[in-house]
């Protein structure tokens, strides 16, 4: 397989130029101070399909002969290539499938087909619906564009660190999420063939480390299928090109965990107003939670994408406020009569805080008889609080009950 080189990067820059979003490389004085260096934000999320891979898919597209091309292409993704290959292949006017694994966001597969292509669900993971991809390609006479392991794809995603060479030309570090190794590949060979002395870090989810776990076997390894909120980058392992390409330009791989991209997620949502999915969420996580030690410079991290689900990103926001204490969820016994609840409302409201939800029930086999169960959420401003309602009850005379 042919390696990708600087001038292959120039000249996938050339033909994605007016197709695709130059997107802001904006600086973060909050996310600055967390790290004690400067962080910039390189912002893919907004980049049009939602993430950086319409850039691959549209340098793949244009090096397709016209008579292949009229077959159409077929590929195989979780959710981000597919809209990538299928925006491109709308642009391009040519037939485009996409088999998509069923267990694939809703959000995503809805997305796709809105680009025009044919989606077909197959199989549990990813590698399920890649092998059926593989067999319509053999059947229909498709052309396959592969997530990753290709040429022209990692081109076409080395245009990223182009931008940042010409937004920031002094940066000294660059933190890119990797999960089949696409886009850091291509970031890699643009930034150290441009500058050597840059760095440039990988970052996965703990939970599947397949890049890490290969660099440091020294070949590629096959993991078994963990469980992640970065589906993007939730692959078993890194492909051949990628893998030497990684091997020769990244200066490490390093993890995040679930509940520090899950944060990282909410903060991205609080403090920059910007919306990322789980993979694009871990470059940041690894500044954040000094997997990267940005300590005195000037560092980029990459928004890889944005497509979230709707229903993930209300269930990180609400275990996000969980963990900061800025939710409070407990239950008290009070007498079943007049006044006595309102007596405990008065209390919250003394306290400032704010009910979300509240629950009333007399009629539990294990509350007393002419009693209730007060069930209630709290939004507070945080732990300390929290701690404050919680001593202010007891102080009252009410038990409180924590979940």
């Amino acid at each position: 397989m042919p390696g990708v080189t600087l001038e292959d990067i120039k000249r996938a820059n050339r033909v994605v130029e007016g197709a695709i979003h130059r997107t802001r490389l904006e600086y973060s004085k909050t996310f600055s101070a967390i790290c004690g260096g400067e962080i910039y934000l390189k912002t893919e999320n907004l980049q049009r399909t939602g993430s950086f891979k319409i850039r691959g898919a549209l340098n793949k597209i244009a090096s397709i002969p016209a008579e292949e091309r009229e077959k159409g292409v077929i590929a195989a993704s979780m959710g981000n290539h597919a809209q990538g290959v299928a925006h491109a292949s709308q642009i391009a006017g040519i037939k485009c499938t996409i088999v998509m694994p069923e267990t694939a966001s809703i959000t995503k597969v809805v997305a796709t087909r809105g680009y025009g292509a044919e989606v077909i669900l197959h199989g549990r993971e990813y590698d399920e619906a890649y092998g059926r991809a593989l067999e319509m390609q053999l059947e229909r006479g498709y052309t396959y564009i592969h997530a990753f392991d290709d040429p022209h794809i990692i081109a076409g995603q080395g245009t990223i660190g182009l931008e940042i060479l010409e937004k920031l030309p002094e940066v000294d570090q660059v933190v890119v999420p990797v999960g089949g190794g696409g886009l850091i590949s291509g970031i890699a060979v643009a930034l150290k063939e441009t500058n050597p002395g840059i760095k440039v870090y990988g970052v996965e989810a703990e939970n599947m480390p397949a890049m890490k776990a290969s660099l440091e076997r020294g070949t590629i390894v096959s993991l078994a299928m963990g469980s992640t909120i970065a589906d993007g980058i939730a692959i078993k392992s890194p492909g051949r090109l990628t893998f030497d390409l990684t091997r020769k330009y990244v200066d490490g791989v390093v993890t995040v965990t679930e509940e520090e991209i899950a944060g990282t997620i909410l903060l991205l949502l609080e403090r920059a107003k910007l919306v990322v999915e789980g993979a694009g969420a871990v470059a940041l996580a690894a500044c954040l939670h000094g997997k990267v030690d940005c300590k005195g410079k000037r560092t980029v991290a990459v928004l890889s994408g944005g497509n979230i689900d709707t229903n993930m990103v209300s269930l990180i926001i609400e275990r996000g406020l969980v963990k900061e204490g800025r939710y409070l969820n407990f239950s008290t016994i009070i007498k079943d009569q007049v006044g006595e609840l309102k007596g405990l409302l008065a209390l919250i409201v003394e306290e400032k805080a704010n009910v979300i939800t509240i629950r009333h029930n007399r009629i539990k086999l294990d509350v007393p008889i002419g009693y209730a169960r007060v069930e209630l959420l709290l939004e507070t401003w945080g732990k300390e609080h929290s701690e404050r309602i919680l001593r202010a009850m007891r102080e009252r005379g009410f038990q409180v009950a924590l979940p």
